[in-house]
């Protein structure tokens, strides 16, 4: 039988694929968690991961056990949130974080509701960069956040979209395409364009950065920016061109970027993330208060 020390670290350790990064989640010593790894193999007759000197997989074994307990696991603890839930009634803190000011205000107006719904519940909010959503979740600093989309990575759950803004091309002000009323996707195949972190998930970031267009057509990509401002900067120095929602134009407004609606490009989407085994009350409720924000009809004027 398992223990749950054993299998809080197994599961973990599968999502990390770091021993350092689980025990800080854990919040136990790496020692710690390669001993009872190890001790968990010995048992099982197998490796369950294969380790290198650079990095950490799941191997074979470790990948079939992994899928096979973890939702039976994620049931277990979200069950035992409810029942604690239902005996205190909502209570606790919620650690919320957003990336950009659009996405700010807009998780404002969602804390607000949800404080009057859930007094009980404090709430803090904080600002992230968006290459630190990920580890911030993953390391517990935050429980949920208001992000962009798709944000599609093992161990995290995307929640239902709340906000779809159209498509733009951030582009230097001199640039042929700065004239123009509307680009193409095409169009991409005949500019430098700008790319996110390889530490974002690869959804988010062939969203905003494919290697082709939709012809076929290969697209030339340029530098990697860690911040948004920094990505601004590059469009404006001319380094290449970069994808962002039509919120940019309004919060980021500058004499060095143009921005240029896309015509035929896929809206630009943002909604809520969190830890797979971290749906927890507080966060369902969050989750919930905040789509019920954005569906709301909008009061006559």
């Amino acid at each position: 039988m398992l223990e749950r020390h054993e299998l809080e670290a197994f599961l973990t350790l599968a999502e990390e694929l770091h021993f350092g990064r689980t025990a800080e989640r854990l919040h136990v010593s790496t020692a710690r968690i390669s001993q009872t790894i190890a001790k968990l193999e010995r048992r099982i007759g197998a490796p369950l991961f294969n380790r290198t000197s650079r990095r950490v997989e799941l191997s074979p074994l470790g990948r079939q056990l992994y899928e096979e307990t973890r939702p039976a696991w994620s049931h277990i603890t979200d069950a035992f949130e409810r029942a604690v839930d239902a005996g205190r009634g909502l209570t606790g803190l919620l650690q919320v974080a957003f990336t950009g000011p659009a996405a700010g205000q807009l998780l404002v107006g969602a804390t607000q509701a949800f404080r009057t719904r859930h007094p009980d519940c404090e709430t803090q909010i904080k600002e992230a960069h968006l290459p630190q959503v990920l580890p911030w979740l993953r390391s517990g600093q935050v429980d949920i956040a208001l992000t962009c989309h798709p944000m599609h990575d093992e161990g995290i759950v995307t929640g239902p979209v709340l906000v779809r803004e159209a498509r733009m091309l951030a582009v230097p002000a001199g640039h042929p395409f700065a004239r123009r009323a509307t680009v193409s996707v095409e169009d991409l195949a005949r500019v430098t364009v700008l790319q996110l972190p390889e530490t974002l998930p690869k959804s988010l970031r062939e969203d905003r950065a494919p290697g082709r267009t939709p012809t076929g057509r290969p697209i030339a990509l340029g530098p990697s920016a860690m911040t948004f401002n920094e990505a601004l900067t590059f469009v404006g120095a001319g380094e290449g061109v970069f994808a962002v929602g039509a919120h940019t134009r309004r919060y980021f407004a500058r004499p060095d970027v143009v921005y240029v609606p896309f015509e035929d490009a896929a809206p630009v989407d943002w909604g809520l993330v969190w830890p797979t085994g971290g749906a927890t009350a507080r966060v369902r409720a969050f989750s919930e208060t905040a789509l019920n924000l954005v569906q709301a009809p909008a009061p006559n004027p």
